[in-house]
C-alpha cells in the first residue's frame, strides 16, 4: 500500500542572528513578509500539500509562535463586537480546523538533525516532511504539493534542489546526482557546504524534504560535528547508501529570508503580488530609483 504524506516538522530553535536586533526578543520565523509571517507561509504550503499534522521544534523566545497558531478568544470576540468580519475570518482561518499543531521543546541548539530527531516521538515509522521558514518559495503549485506528488510516485525520500551559482556552492549541502526523469534526480552522494573548486555539482538543497522515517536512526548514530551540532547533511549521507534517494529540481522562486537581501526580494515580490498593494505598490517603485 502506498504511503501518504500527513505530517510536515518546522524546525524553529534558531536564534535568527543575523536579524538581530529585531530578532533578540521575536522569532525570525514570526517576520512578516507584507501581512503574513514566515512560519504562516510554510504551514500553508503544508497544507496545500494534503498535510494535518504540523511539527513545531521550538526553542526560548518562540512562544509567539504557538500563539499565533492559537485561538485567540479575546481579539475575535473584539473584531466580532466591531463587526470587523474580513478581519475576524482572516484571523480564524490561519489555521484550518482539521491542522493539528504540535510543539516539542529543543532544549539545545545542537543542530539542524538534531531538531528533525526530536519529531521522532511524534512521527514514529511515518515518512514525513521538513520544512524551513526561512525559504520562502513561491511556487504553482505550492512546492510541497509538487514534492508529494514525486513521492506518491517514488515512495522514498527526496530533496528539493535548485542550481545555485558555483560561488555559493560552500553555503549549501551539494548533492551528485544522475537524471531520472523530468526535474527528478537519483542522488548518488551529498556534501556539506564544499568549496566550489571541488563540489560535485552546482545542484544545491535548499529548505525542503521529504524523509523515510530512516533518517532517524542515522542521525542518531551521525557523529556530531563543528560547534557539536548534528547535521541533517550527515544523516542524509548515510541515508542514501541504504535508501534510493531522489533530488526534485522544484517549479517555483525561492527567497532566502534567512538574509536580509533575500528578505526584501521578498517584500517586493509579494508586495507586487498583494491584491489590495500591488497597484499602488508598484506605481511608488516606479518613483525609487
Amino acid at each position: 500500500m502506498k504511503q501518504k504524506i500527513t505530517k510536515a516538522v518546522f524546525p524553529v530553535a534558531g536564534m535568527g542572528s543575523r536579524f538581530l536586533p529585531a530578532t533578540k526578543a521575536t522569532a525570525k520565523e514570526m517576520l512578516p513578509v507584507v501581512d503574513k509571517p514566515l512560519i504562516q507561509y510554510a504551514v500553508e504550503e503544508a497544507v496545500a500539500a494534503g498535510i494535518t499534522d504540523m511539527v513545531f521544534i521550538t526553542g526560548r523566545n518562540k512562544r509567539a509562535i504557538e500563539d499565533h497558531f492559537d485561538k485567540a478568544y479575546e481579539l475575535e470576540a473584539t473584531l466580532e463586537a466591531q463587526g470587523k468580519t474580513e478581519l475576524l475570518r482572516l484571523v480564524q482561518s490561519v489555521v484550518p480546523r482539521h491542522v493539528n499543531c504540535i510543539y516539542i521543546r529543543q532544549a539545545e541548539p545542537l543542530g539542524l538533525g538534531h531538531a528533525v530527531l526530536c519529531a521522532k516521538p511524534v512521527i514514529q515509522d511515518e515518512p514525513f516532511a521538513v520544512i524551513l521558514a526561512d525559504d520562502l518559495i513561491d511556487g504553482t503549485p505550492p512546492i510541497v504539493k509538487q514534492m508529494v506528488d514525486v513521492f506518491s510516485k517514488h515512495q522514498c525520500s527526496i530533496l528539493g534542489v535548485q542550481d545555485v551559482p558555483r560561488a555559493h556552492t560552500k553555503q549549501y549541502g551539494i548533492v551528485s546526482s544522475t537524471n531520472l526523469e523530468m526535474n527528478v534526480e537519483r542522488v548518488h552522494g551529498i556534501v556539506e557546504k564544499p568549496k566550489p573548486e571541488v563540489a560535485p555539482s552546482t545542484l544545491a538543497v535548499v529548505g525542503r524534504y521529504i524523509l523515510t522515517p530512516r533518517i532517524f536512526h542515522h542521525l542518531e548514530n551521525v557523529q556530531p560535528g563543528a560547534g557539536g551540532e548534528i547535521q541533517l547533511t550527515d544523516g542524509i549521507a548515510e541515508l542514501v547508501k541504504e535508501e534510493q534517494l531522489l533530488a526534485y529540481r522544484f517549479s517555483g522562486t525561492r527567497y532566502d529570508c534567512g538574509s536580509k537581501l533575500g528578505y526584501l526580494q521578498a517584500q517586493v515580490a509579494f508586495g507586487l503580488k498583494h491584491h489590495e498593494l500591488r497597484q499602488d505598490f508598484a506605481a511608488y517603485l516606479q518613483t525609487v530609483s
